[in-house]
């Protein structure tokens, strides 16, 4: 049997954030480790080929936030171009950033004969509505026309959520050419021996966002608000962008902010509604929200496994065409997560089948406000969630999820490498 040689395109490969990137990294790594070839195609600040490993990274120059469609244009155009250049692979992977990819896909595998798997991370153009981004009815028909297309022409369409699949199907896929396979959290939240207790402090310092040195008795004042319980941190990790409405959560941390100064809402990351959040923090005095940009990877566990319970959100509209990775990231810290959001999601079903939180829909501030109060007040609420959320953390392990991924390229590939 031949070698196997796999091309992966993505606008985002570490140390260029982005959760597709992530868990692209994850898969390209094994790949490599267990024989193939393996060349991924992607971005950054510039030009340049270089190596992860055995997994070589060929970066074309584009900006870390693109903006507008004309710069998505351009980099989906070079992104094709190179993979025309390159030689033929027994596979091709596309994602979906920039959105069409699988129809460089198609392209790239009519011309150069290879199999084709397209993976799903955002259905698009479906989901731009519920990001707020408009375009006139004929362009989004006929690039919802050629996005089916090119997807119908994959050898196998991955989905991260049975409500992707659920939608898909109902574009008349055939069922059998899909399959579901969430994505995973960050391996380093799995590995063992990190201290959640000392992890807490050192979040509580960086939190304050002053000098341990300069100001120590404030700081210490702080982080014993954290070690002995006083304070309840309400964490939200991760990307803030057009599809995780930041409205219902600032209603209720509004709510919280007067009548409970124990609770707190910490936001990391960063996204197109982070400057929002900041405007609106201020705006309405919530002295009871803290910001604070990306950490290292280096203290991810500890960071995750400082919050009390983990906040995520997203737009009502946006079911079945995008699923927030950081609720993998929160279950593997075996932490309560409150999933602001549709009900018919898959973030929602997950939540709810393993009775790891609680599910409020968009608008409902103060059921949101509610559901913080019983956590923070109601020992035997939280630990429930958390027994749940321990549970689910042993069904979606990264090795688990990574091997079932590798076995379908596998089932793709391997009649054309014993020919």
């Amino acid at each position: 049997m031949r070698r196997p040689s796999v091309l992966f395109f993505n606008r985002t490969y570490p140390p260029v954030r982005g959760a597709s990137g992530r868990v692209l990294r994850d898969l390209a790594r094994t790949l490599a480790k267990e024989g193939w070839q393996v060349t991924v195609i992607t971005t950054g600040p510039q030009k340049i080929v270089e190596r992860d490993g055995a997994v070589k990274i060929i970066r074309l120059k584009a900006p870390a936030r693109p903006k507008g469609i004309f710069s998505y244009i351009s980099i989906w155009v070079r992104m094709m171009i190179e993979g025309l250049k390159l030689p033929s692979t027994h596979l091709i992977v596309t994602m979906t950033d920039p959105p069409l990819l699988s129809l460089v896909g198609s392209v790239l595998s009519h011309f150069k004969k290879n199999r084709h798997i397209h993976w799903c991370q955002d259905l698009y153009p479906d989901v731009l509505p519920s990001m707020g981004m408009h375009m006139p009815v004929f362009m989004m028909d006929m690039f919802y026309g050629l996005s089916r297309w090119a997807m119908k022409k994959a050898d196998k369409v991955i989905v991260i959520g049975r409500c992707m699949a659920r939608h898909l199907s109902q574009d008349g896929f055939d069922p059998k050419q899909i399959t579901v396979i969430p994505n995973w959290p960050d391996q380093e939240l799995v590995q063992k021996g990190v201290n959640a207790h000392d992890a807490a402090l050192e979040a509580a310092y960086a939190s304050t966002g002053m000098s341990q040195d300069r100001d120590e008795s404030v700081y210490r004042e702080y982080a014993d608000q954290v070690k002995y319980g006083l304070k309840f941190r309400i964490l939200y990790a991760g990307n803030i962008g057009r599809a995780h409405p930041l409205e219902t959560i600032l209603n209720a941390a509004e709510m919280l902010c007067h009548e409970q100064d124990d609770i707190e809402f910490i936001f990391v990351g960063d996204g197109e509604n982070f400057d929002k959040l900041a405007h609106e923090r201020s705006v309405r005095h919530l002295d009871n929200v803290r910001l604070l940009p990306y950490q290292p990877i280096n203290r991810l566990k500890e960071l995750m496994e400082s919050g009390d319970v983990h906040l995520m959100s997203m737009a009502g509209d946006a079911a079945g065409m995008i699923v927030p990775s950081k609720l993998y990231s929160a279950l593997a810290a075996q932490r309560p997560c409150i999933f602001v959001g549709p009900t018919q999601s898959e973030a929602a079903k997950v939540i709810n089948d393993y009775q790891a939180g609680s599910v409020v829909n968009q608008g409902d501030a103060e059921v949101l406000a509610e559901e913080i109060r019983q956590m923070r007040h109601n020992s035997d609420k939280w630990f429930h969630a958390h027994e749940g959320a321990a549970k689910a953390a042993g069904i979606y392990r990264p090795e688990e999820l990574i091997n079932a991924w590798i076995e379908r390229a596998w089932a793709v590939v391997e009649p054309e490498i014993r020919d």
